[in-house]
């Protein structure tokens, strides 16, 4: 073989790997490419998130703005309607003492007076004004509340629990007539139970006395609106009513003891025989009529004087009896230092009948008394055509302190009559010749010096108070 042919044979081993060679820098270039191209997909993805993340944050940015914007409106909205109610009110406001002072103004010109001088007067005006209505108001309260007490009836539950029990049964007819009756009967019983009183009667036939012991009482009605009474007990002899005798009164209780005694001088046998003794139950009350709660009659002519008599009695209803010559209203007050005694006589209630019409004239006498002699005396106007006046006029007498304890002041209701002579219709005495609640209105006076102290008194009958009077000669 040639040589030329050799070497191309050589050459040609050799030249065929260089194919091989130009195949790697594609390969590279491939691997490159995808690499550009993962990395441009990754970047892809990344401002994808990006922007989803910026989209979230723009919208929590707005919800942030609505947030804030809603809570601005509102605070907006409550700063406007606080501005509005504040410009609205002090208007009103500004209207109001812009009023108030064209009107002192006016006032103060009228009078010419100084404006704060019209000022206090008109303050003073409704205080006054204010005062009168709560006085009224006040008034009227305290006299319902006897009203209410006496109104107040007991209800009897266990008749009510058997009409229950009878209509659950269902019974006949005869049945539902016996039980309402039986039902009628024991409420009339309730009604009528007083309570009752215990007493005890000793008679001396060698003095010709009756010494009469009131000893206590038991389940007496509530009168007052606490649900209690203040008894105290009358003791006196009919037909004539001379001599009256009054117990203490025990306060806030329904079972009251008292255990005093009051003697009847004087009373032969046979004229006691013809005599009723009667004890007669009240409920004080300083600022209103006395109610009577019920009484006791025990005929002499009924029981042996000869033995000594206790025994236990039911209160009975009175029958318009107790009070029939009225009730008056006055209140007193004494000052020491300087010796002056003032009576001022406010009201009268329910007074007899002294005219043909049935009506009376009334007008109240004061008297001071002493030793049975007339110091001095003083008299109200006249109240035409009516049984209930109304007077609140005060009278003041110069008693000095030495004398206070040895004076009686004599309180007299009389009928004017301008024909004829004028006619006592009842009478009250105080002081050292008082008894029951008028002595105790006169304690209640001194041991309050200075001080206004008023009360209610029933008049008693003028003949039995000359008796009284006669005695203090």
């Amino acid at each position: 073989m040639p040589p030329n042919a050799k070497s191309e044979a050589d050459a040609k081993p050799e030249a065929e790997p260089a194919p091989a060679s130009a195949s790697e820098p594609a390969a590279g270039l491939e691997s490159v490419d995808q690499k550009l191209e993962a990395e441009t997909h990754h970047s892809k993805f990344r401002e994808v998130d990006r922007q989803e993340q910026l989209e979230q944050a723009e919208k929590a940015a707005e919800a942030a703005s609505q947030r804030i914007a809603q809570v601005e409106s509102t605070t907006r909205s409550s700063t406007t309607e606080a501005q509005e109610s504040t410009t609205t009110s002090l208007p009103v406001i500004k209207k109001i003492e812009h009023a108030g002072e064209v009107v002192t103004e006016a006032i103060a010109e009228r009078t010419g007076l100084p404006t704060w001088g019209v000022v206090a007067i008109i303050i003073l005006v409704f205080l006054v004004v204010f005062g009168i209505i709560f006085f009224c108001v006040r008034r009227f309260l305290k006299k319902r509340r006897t009203k209410d007490g006496k109104g107040k009836k007991g209800v009897d539950m266990k008749s009510v629990q058997l009409l229950g029990s009878a209509y659950k049964e269902k019974p006949d007819m005869e049945e539902l007539t016996e039980n309402a009756e039986e039902g009628d009967e024991e409420d009339k019983q309730s009604e009528q139970k007083l309570g009752r009183l215990n007493f005890k009667l000793e008679y001396d036939f060698n003095s010709n006395s009756l010494a009469v012991t009131v000893i206590q009482a038991e389940e007496l009605p509530a009168l007052d609106m606490g649900g209690t009474s203040d008894p105290y007990v009358k003791v006196y002899l009919l037909p004539d009513k001379k001599k009256k005798f009054e117990t203490k009164v025990h306060r806030k209780t329904l079972s009251p003891v008292f255990n005093e005694t009051f003697t009847f001088k004087s009373l032969p046998y046979a004229d006691a025989m013809n005599k009723t003794l009667v004890f007669a139950i009240f409920d004080f009350d300083r600022f209103s009529k006395h109610d009577q709660i019920g009484e006791v009659k025990v005929p002499l002519c009924t029981i042996d004087l000869a033995q000594t008599i206790e025994e236990w009695r039911d209160l009975v209803s009175v029958e318009g009896e107790g009070g029939q010559l009225g009730d008056i209203c006055f209140s007193l007050r004494y000052v020491p230092t300087a010796g002056k005694l003032t009576v001022v006589i406010l009201e009268a209630k329910n007074l007899k009948k002294m005219d043909v019409g049935g009506l009376s004239d009334p007008y109240v006498k004061i008297a001071i008394m002493q030793n049975g002699k007339r110091l001095k005396k003083k008299k109200t106007s006249i109240k035409k055509c009516t049984l209930n006046p109304y007077y609140n006029e005060s009278f003041s007498f110069e008693v000095p302190f030495e004398q206070i304890q040895k004076i009686c002041l004599v309180v007299t209701v009389v009928d004017y009559d301008r024909i004829g002579t004028s006619e006592p219709i009842g009478r009250c005495i105080l002081g050292c010749m008082g008894t029951g609640t008028e002595l105790r209105h006169w304690s209640d006076m001194l041991a309050s010096p200075r001080r206004p102290i008023a009360q209610w008194h029933t008049l008693k009958d003028p003949e039995e108070t000359d008796e009284i009077l006669k005695n203090m000669k």
